[in-house]
Formats: C-alpha cells, structure tokens, sequence
C-alpha cells in the first residue's frame, strides 16, 4: 500500500499524456547539452517516474534517447546521472537505437551500469554472451587505478541466471580462482579512513583489527560477519562474493556428480580416515571448483560459530540470522555436488540445531535445515522428524502473521512434493489446519501456493473437516487477528487494523464458555471431526468488515474449485453423500462477510450438480435429507442459487433410469413438498424480511414437478391444473408488482411448454426421462439416429396440438 504521497505522484505521472511527455523530453534534452546540474537530476528523476509508473512503455524522443545513452557514458559524469540515465533505458527496453556497448565504458562502475542496460534488451544479439565475455577481459586483466571489481559481480550473477552455458571451461576456472582469494584471504584489518582536507596530516594511525559482531578482536579470517569502521576493498570483494557464491556453485556444480569416486569419499568420510581425508582435501593441489568447495565449507563454518555469539548491535543481530540461513543453503548445495562433505557438515549443523529451541529468532533457519534433511536425511542416517515437527506445528501457531515465512514454508512444501515420504505426507496432511493460519492471514498471495498444495493435503480421512475449514476460512482470520491483539504486548508494532475497535469480540475470546470452539479454529492438527461454529458466527460479526477477513473471503472460491478438482479424483460413492449432506447442512451457516456467501453457494450449487452427474443415485439415498431441507422456505431467500440447482437434481435424478430403488411413493413425497413451495413462493408477497423469489427457481419447480408428474402419471392433473394458473401470472393487477414483465413472461412461456407436453404423457415421459444414451454427441449430430426422430415427430405432434398445422 503506497502512502498517499507517493500514491498520489503515481497517479500524476500516469496521467500525463504524449504531448505533455515530448514537450519534457525537449526540456531534459536541452538540460543534458549544457553542463548538467541539480537541474538535470531533478528531471530525469520525474522523467524516471513518469516511464516507470505505467505497465506499458513509453515512447520518448530519439534525441533524449541518444543523449541519455551519451550522459552514461561520460567519462567524468556524476555518478547519480549516470545511475539515473542507466535506470532510465531499462524502462524503455527493449529499445531499437540503442547503441551501448561495453566498450565505451571507462571504468568498472560504468561498465556495471552499461551492462545493466544492455541485459535488459532481451538478448535479441546476443548481448548476454557479449557483456559476459566483456567482464571476463577485465577480471583477467589489472582494473584501472581507482577501478574495483565489485562492481561487475552483481552484474555476473545476472548472467548467469540469463545464460547458464554462456562461460568456457578456462573462464569457470578463473573465477573459481578468484572467488578463493575473495573468501578466504581478505585483509584481516581495518580499512583507511578517506584523508583529506586542511587539517590532514601525512602521519596517520595504523589501522586496528577487525572485530566480531560481541566486540571481541576477530581471531580467524575475514567474513560478511565481522565489523570495522572502515573496509578495505578486498573486503567488499568478501562480502561481494559472499553473496553471489551459491549462484556460482549452483551453476558450475561438480565436474562429475555421480561419479564412483564422489561415492567413494562418501565412504571414507563415514570411516576413520575422515580427519585425514579433510586434511588432504584442503589442501592448494586441488582443481578450482573442489578448491572454492572447500574454501566455502570453511566459510559457511565460521559463520555458523559467529552466529553464536551475542550481538552488540541490533543490525548485527539480524544479519547474523540471515547469514546463518544463507550458511545452511550454502552447505545444502555443497553436500548435493560433494557427498564427502556430509558428515563434517552434520556436526556443524548440531549447534544450529541446539539454538532453535533458546533463541525464538532464529525460526528462519527451519525451512532451510528442513530441506538439507530432505536431501541428505536418508544418507546421513539422522532423524529429522524433530525439524519437521517444528516446522509444522509451532511455527505456523507462532509465526504465522510473518508473510516471509508463510512463503518460504508453503515453496518448501509445493517444491519438494515429489521429494516427501510416506511419513512425511501423512504429517503434512495431518497438520493442514496449522497450514490454512498462513492462509487466512496471507491470503492473496499464497492462494496460488495453496491450490498447487491441495492436493497433497487430501484424502477420504481430511476431506470433510477440510472442506469446513475452507468455509470457515474467513471466521479463521478473525480469531487470528483477535488472538494477536489478546498477547501482542503495547510496545509492539501491532499487526492488526488498528482503526477497528471491537471490545465485545475480544471479551468473546477470552470467555472460558467459549474457550473451546476458539481452540478448534486455532488447532494445530486435524481432529477428524467438525464443530458448528454457528454461535462464534455471531460473535465474530463485528469484524466481518475488517479488510483482512473480506480478502480472505475473496479467495476461498478459488480455493474451493481446487478442493473439488482434487476431491472428485479419488471420491468413492460414502464421500461423495458426507460432502452432499455438508452442502445442505453449510449452505445456510456461513460467516456473513459482504458478498461471501453468494459467491459460495455459486460454487456449492455448480458442484452438487458434479456429485450427482458423478453419482445418479445420489438423490435417492438422500431423499430423507433432501426433503427437509426443501421444507425451509429460507433457504430459498438465503441461498437461491443452490435452492435451484437441488430442485433442479431432484427432477433429473430421480427416477428408475438413475437407481433402481426409487419407489413411487418418494417421488409422490418429492412431489408434495416441491408442490407446497412453489405455491408458498408464488402467492406469498414479497417483504423486506422475505423478498421475492427469484424466477429462475420457479421455472425450476414448475419444471421439476412436470418431470416427476412425467413418472407417475396419476399427478399429472395436479401439476397441470398449478401450471394453467402459473400461464396467468402478472396478468392481473394484483400480481403485476411481484414480477417484472420480462420475468413474468418467461414463467408464463414456461409453464405453456410445460402444459403442452403433459397433454401427451408418454411423449413427456420420453422427453424428461431420456436414457443415458441420449446424452452421447452422435445422437444429435447423426439424423439417422432416434434421438433427432424423435425430437421432429415430438415437434409435429405439439404443433398439431395447438392447431399451426392442420390434421
């Protein structure tokens, strides 16, 4: 959410129009000609948000273009010109005149900047391989005076991401080289300050030694770790280098992965020669690549043991957290390329995992052990379930208003499915209600993670309680948000709407009477049982305004859809009538959030209707709870769109075409109650507290009851003396406000259709009772087939009837 401010700007530069944008383009033009100054930054900022605020590129002067590509390359141009200008022609990629090249750039700063523009193109002439080779030339060769190589490293890493196979052998080799020396030889002391000025001397202190993130005079070599006021440069190569390092081992990988002698030092690692392996493996005679691995293994060490010590400054603190995560993967991808490091990396991991238990914060590291236990924990024999307890159960109770960890658990989840064992899915699918707490408070963008996730989660022992969990999503966020107001302490940043004040539901949950329905929302594994939530429905209303509940509710459609996608794949015929009868029983019990409930009982009523297309027989057995929840004309008012699509299964499925066992005695009491309702919605007038009933569900009713009339003849009078009244509806005064003409009509068509073909009972039988056959594409395409004889002697013998051709 952008401050009103900056949202504001925003707005303005997306306004403005062609015309207004040449006629500054000229002004910028005129500006960079002459000698630029806070003028010309001060314009090219505006230009920057005006060609970056819009989705669609913007088309500027060939004249501002070509000088903003001059401007760049200047050997004595500001460097904030330069960024600007650079960050300029990367909005307007891919560009026709561009014409950079790596070769005007004077110094490695600027060729950084070059190089940034020329990535951005798309690789249309082969500019990646050319701005790659570039950068080789010069780490082969002495910089300039004044010149550092960090500069050219981020841009490296995009290379390599863009074109993996774009490096020779010699060229892996050589930066392999150079990453050692970055990593493991930086200067042990402290940088220079910058000297300067009237009251400069020549004599100056000699630099002291860098320290440990505890103050302590650091002991080992140089890491991203250890502090100093001033850094030399090889230092910032350090952290440089740091930083691109699993790129680098990601893409070079091991020279021969699963060659027998990878597997041998596995062996011996396990052996008692491993002490002497490592030594020998460390040593300078080893080729680049196995070189940087061990070099990398020796860094990811240290860290790992800075990490334990006691930060003096807060910054330091969260760096140590987010090197030990970045340690964890940088051992996790050296292990997959060098088996042998396996066992000397499980001693290390040790004390990570010792300090999950004292240190709250360093719950990051979880996905990252998770994963290198994925990968490794069946060859180093080691018992992972305590990492995937945690990760499972307390972090998501805990953490889960943290979206950085909701995403990093949910990528950990849909990326390794493959991956996971049988053990391991029956814990993930136990632990599903834990998983939806980063749902309900992350919903919009975990929905996608979620619907890859779903079916892994599913089977016929969840599919019940998670399909009331879906529903009941959006009270799920609201105990949530009450629960973090309940413990969060005021010197906290509160995580909550803060402008929503709702004293009565926070009395709600700390009631002990409603204590346990609270605890079922908030369980950590599934139960195998449902609880009716109706009363916390009612408690929670207040907050069904809260921004952060309507937008889990604008998910849970699309989450429902997955959850039937996957469901109907392994359903049997016992799991397709629960989630009938959850239908019924969750279709009037439904937190009421604006819009939700309509946009629910949309899918509800689409998917009844695929349960029972699945399973014909499915009205049948459930006739008993069908009729009951016919007998509830609130229902009708409340969720139409599901009322409509139940009258319409009942007249389409029962019958003996279906299931053998419907008797004429259920379809009289079908009949009956459907009789009973649509006179009851037909006659009543409407009212604020019950509204007219919709006319797609009376032309439903009308045509249900036909159909069954259709099947037992005896109430065909009954059906046609309602039907010949229905033919006269909004005709009279009386009637005329219920409906408008247009729907008074179509019931009025409706109904004549209906009446003609109950005057010839078995063409009606044949028409509403059609064998599954009919439903084949070729008995409608093939007009030698019956179904389309049919259809015409049908047509003929109607129109006979009402007299359009003669006799």
């Amino acid at each position: 959410m952008w401050p009103a401010g900056a949202e504001s700007l925003i707005l303005q530069a997306r306004g403005i129009q062609d015309e207004e944008l040449q006629r500054f383009c000229f002004r910028v033009s005129k500006l960079l000609q002459e000698d630029p100054g806070p003028a010309a930054v001060d314009a090219l900022q505006r230009l920057f948000l005006i060609v970056s605020a819009t989705k669609y590129p913007r088309r500027l002067e060939k004249t501002c273009v070509d000088l903003l590509q001059t401007t760049l390359c200047l050997p004595m141009c500001p460097e904030q010109l330069q960024v600007l200008c650079a960050a300029i022609l990367r909005e307007m990629s891919p560009l026709d005149s561009l014409a950079l090249s790596c070769d005007r750039a004077q110094n490695t700063q600027q060729l950084s900047l070059v190089a940034s523009v020329l990535l951005a193109q798309g690789d249309r002439r082969e500019e990646v391989r050319s701005v790659g080779q570039h950068i080789f030339t010069v780490l082969e060769s002495r910089p300039p005076e004044g010149s550092s190589l960090r500069h050219l490293l981020p841009v490296l890493s995009k290379v390599l991401s863009l074109a993996p196979g774009a490096l020779q052998e010699d060229q892996t080799n050589l930066l392999s080289k150079r990453l050692v020396d970055w990593l493991r030889y930086a200067s042990v002391q402290q940088g220079l300050p910058h000297s300067g000025g009237f009251f400069s001397t020549p004599r100056t202190r000699q630099p002291g030694p860098i320290t440990e993130v505890d103050g302590a005079v650091a002991s080992d070599f140089f890491t991203v770790l250890c502090t100093c006021q001033h850094f030399t440069e090889d230092q910032w190569l350090n952290v440089h280098a740091f930083s691109m390092l699993r790129a680098w081992l990601s893409h070079s990988g091991p020279e021969h992965p699963s060659s027998p002698e990878a597997d041998d030092k596995s062996e011996l690692e396990g052996s008692t020669l491993s002490v002497l392996s490592a030594a020998s493996m460390a040593s300078h005679l080893l080729p680049p690549r196995e070189r940087l691995r061990e070099v990398a293994f020796e860094y990811c060490q240290r860290l790992i043991e800075q990490s334990n010590r006691r930060a003096l400054r807060k910054g330091d603190s969260d760096l140590q957290k987010a090197c030990l995560v970045e340690a964890v993967l940088l051992l996790d991808v050296l292990c997959l390329q060098d088996p042998s490091l396996l066992y000397r990396t499980l001693s290390c991991l040790k004390a990570v995992l010792a300090r999950l238990g004292a240190d709250p914060g360093s719950v990051r590291v979880l996905v990252p052990l998770a994963q290198f236990f994925l990968n490794h924990g069946e060859a180093a024999a080691v018992d992972s379930d305590t990492v995937y307890q945690h990760l499972l159960t307390r972090l998501p109770s805990e953490h889960f208003h943290s979206p950085v960890l909701a995403v990093e658990v949910l990528r950990f989840c849909t990326s390794n499915l493959a991956l996971f064992d049988s053990h391991f899915l029956r814990l993930l699918k136990s632990c599903f209600p834990n998983l939806f707490k980063f749902l309900a408070w992350n919903s919009p963008p975990l929905t996608a993670e979620f619907v890859t996730l779903l079916p892994a989660l599913l089977d016929v022992g969840t599919a019940v309680e998670m399909l009331h969990t879906l529903l009941d999503l959006p009270c799920l966020t609201a105990t949530l948000d009450l629960q973090l107001r309940s413990s969060q302490t005021p010197s906290e940043r509160p995580l909550w709407d803060v402008s929503l004040r709702i004293p009565s539901c926070l009395e709600a949950f700390r009631d002990p009477h409603f204590q346990d329905l609270f605890q079922y929302l908030l369980r950590t594994k599934a139960r195998g049982s449902a609880e009716r939530l109706t009363s916390l429905h009612q408690l929670l209303q207040p907050m069904a305004s809260c921004a952060r509940v309507a937008q889990c509710a604008e998910a849970v459609p699309t989450l429902l859809h997955a959850f039937f996608s996957a469901v109907t794949q392994f359903a049997d015929g016992a799991l397709i009538n629960q989630l009938a009868l959850l239908f019924l029983e969750r279709s009037d019990s439904l937190f009421q959030v604006p819009q939700y409930e309509a946009r629910v009982h949309r899918v509800l009523s689409a998917q009844f209707l695929a349960l029972c297309k699945q399973k014909p027989s499915l009205v049948v057995e459930l006739s008993r709870e069908l009729l009951e929840f016919m007998g509830s004309v609130s229902g009708v008012h409340s969720g139409a769109s599901m009322f409509t699509c139940v009258v319409w299964a009942i007249g389409e499925y029962l019958s003996v075409t279906c299931d053998r066992r419907c008797t004429v005695e259920q379809i009289n009491k079908f009949f009956e109650a459907l009789e009973a309702l649509l006179f009851e919605v037909t006659q009543s007038r409407p009212s604020a507290n019950l509204p007219r009933c919709p006319p797609q569900l009376v032309t439903a009713l009308m045509t249900t009851l036909t159909k069954l009339a259709s099947r037992s003849q005896d109430l065909i009078p009954r059906v046609s003396l309602f039907l010949s009244k229905l033919r006269t509806l909004g005709q009279s005064p009386a009637a005329s406000p219920v409906y408008s003409e247009e729907d008074a009509g179509a019931i009025r068509s409706r109904a004549t259709e209906l009446l003609t073909l109950l005057r010839m009972p078995s063409v009606a039988q044949f028409v509403f009772t059609s064998s599954a056959d009919m439903c084949q594409p070729r008995y409608h395409r093939d007009t030698n087939t019956a179904l389309p004889l049919a259809l015409r002697m049908v047509s003929q013998l109607v129109e006979k009837e009402d007299g359009v051709l003669p006799s």
